[in-house]
Order: C-alpha cells, then structure tokens, then sequence
C-alpha cells in the first residue's frame, strides 16, 4: 500500500503512521522548528500544517517523482500546543532542563516541527518556503529550518559511523518507534554543536574511549569507561550490554566551517521514558554522576519533544 511513492506506513492491526517516522533515511533532511505567537489562532495553525503532504505533493509531482525528488515528511507538536489544539497524547511529553557536570540540556520548547527527508536538496529548501507561506498570517513568533547532509557514507562530523545500533528492518522499526494504538510516535529533538578543533586535534584513542568504539569500523570496545558514550546509553560497560531502551535515530550532520557545524539529533519512540533513561545517563542524573564523554567534543545548545499523530489523529486537524 503506498501513497503516490509515498510508504503508507502500517503494518496489520497498527494504525498508520506519518511518512518520516521509521522509513529509511534519505542524502538530505529538512528540520523546520516553529515558535507560534501566543495570541495566534493555535487550531488554524494546526489546520495549515496538517496539510503536509499536500504541500509535499505541490514540491514533488504525485504521478512524476521517483527516489530522487520524493519527500517523506512528518509534522509534530510540543506539549502544551498539542494541548491548545485538543489533542490527547497518551503519555505527558514535557521536556526538563538538564545539568552536569561537562555541560547541560536546555529546555527550548516549540510549537510545531517538521522533519522532512529527500535526496534532492533543493526540494527540501522549497517545502520549508510553501509550509511558512501557508502558515495563518502573523502567527509565526520565530522559526529555524536547518538543512542536513549525508556525510562520508553515514558518519558523524566526528568520523564516528552514526546510527550503529539502530534496527535495520522496518517491522523493528515500527515497533520501536510506533505506538500501536494510535500510529503516533514521540520524537526528541536536539541541536549538537562540534567542537572541530578538539575532534581533530586529540588522539584516535582517546576520541574511541569517548564514544566507547572504534573509528574506522564502529566496532564496539571490549574495555571502556562507564563514562564512554555507548555506556552510557546501554547502562552499563560490559561488553554488548543489552540495550534497556531502544529508539529509531534519524539524525544527520548540518551546518557550516565559517558558522557552526555538528549533529542534528531526532529519534522517534513508541513512548517518551525512552529518551528519558538516555538523558539522565548523559548528565548523571539516573544512578551515578558521571556525564557522557561524548559532551566534551558537541555542546548541546537546543532541545525539546514532540509528538508526531498517527495520520488519522492527524485528519482531525485538517
């Protein structure tokens, strides 16, 4: 089943989900972040931007595109505009502010976001121009659309390989990042930027004891520090600890060498505690004080979460 080339996104019995949420990745990626004005018309905003793929069809011909030009887009909520527009998630999403010791996680909050994905870069810079004309006038507080790239065949601006562990498959995928009863997915949003100098002047041994693998091949240290970045996220240092948590990763490098440059980190989970378990372990804040070494070489600067409807929760605001 599929929409124009669109994956319908659905297995049996799984309400479909939005076409960005586990489909695989794609050479470039759109992230349109939206503050709204709080005396702005919440619902007519929700009504502009829940006619996505509408939009991506005026970008992209139905009957015409192909794997070049076709876009697979999503729109999420925060918390408390999800609210204002009546929607009921099933678990609260609020997004706290976190510290320790090598740096912290603001809290930035957001109205609605837009993760868009193509091959085609071009494509991309126009949704982002028909989604903010589209939008009620004098509705928009502030927004930031930030445009990624693939990089050296996967990998982090840090020549680390991104996305190592992530399910392969899509029924995995679904599982993870799906939930059942409704097709929605909670989506954790987080601008990282690199710190170039240090990723290329400290030594490859001590950037894999950071990460917690190995740079060439992203094989997994048999020996690493309860700080390292793998241990972190699995709770723990053994080797191939199993994961308590797991979460679709779609994130992609973006920026510039004359500006800013680093990782632009989105994941989608079936439930919100997903990200939580990983956030604490960054800034110890679970079970111990120890911080996640991967934030001496990025520095969080930007984060929140959302959550994206299934396309039927999605219809009701259209």
């Amino acid at each position: 089943q599929t929409v124009g080339l669109f994956p319908a996104v659905s297995a049996a019995g799984v309400p479909e989900s939005q076409p960005s949420v586990y489909s695989q990745g794609k050479n470039h990626a759109l992230y349109l972040w939206i503050y709204v004005k709080p005396e702005a018309n919440a619902k007519e905003v929700a009504k502009a931007v829940a006619k996505l793929q509408k939009y991506v069809d005026q970008v992209t011909d139905p009957k015409m595109r192909d794997e070049e030009d076709e876009i697979w887009a999503g729109v999420g909520f925060g918390p408390n505009f999800y609210k204002q527009i009546g929607g009921k998630p099933k678990e609260d999403y609020n997004y706290p502010h976190r510290k320790g010791n090598l740096g912290e996680m603001p809290s930035s909050g957001g109205d609605v976001f837009i993760h868009a994905k193509c091959n085609t870069p071009s494509k991309l810079f126009e949704l982002a121009q028909v989604v903010m004309k589209n939008m009620p006038a004098n509705s928009v507080e502030s927004f930031e659309d930030v445009y990624s790239f693939v990089y050296k065949n996967g990998r982090d601006l840090s020549g680390f390989i991104d996305g190592t562990e992530n399910a392969a498959d899509e029924e995995s995928r679904q599982n993870i990042a799906v939930d059942k009863e409704t097709g929605g997915s909670y989506v954790i949003t987080q601008k990282w930027i690199h710190d170039l100098q240090v990723i290329d002047k400290e030594k490859d041994k001590t950037l894999e004891s950071w990460v917690g693998r190995s740079r060439p091949d992203s094989t997994e240290l048999s020996r690493k520090s309860i700080t390292s970045h793998v241990a972190r996220m699995t709770g723990g240092n053994s080797w191939q600890q199993a994961k308590p948590v797991e979460i679709v990763r779609q994130s992609m490098p973006f920026g510039s060498l004359s500006s800013e440059a680093g990782l632009f980190f989105i994941g989608y989970a079936a439930s919100p505690m997903n990200f939580e378990f990983m956030l604490d372990r960054m800034v110890g804040a679970r079970d111990d004080s120890n911080c996640d070494d991967i934030m001496r070489l990025s520095k969080n600067i930007k984060g929140t979460y959302w959550y994206f409807p299934g396309a039927d929760e999605l219809k009701k605001f259209a």
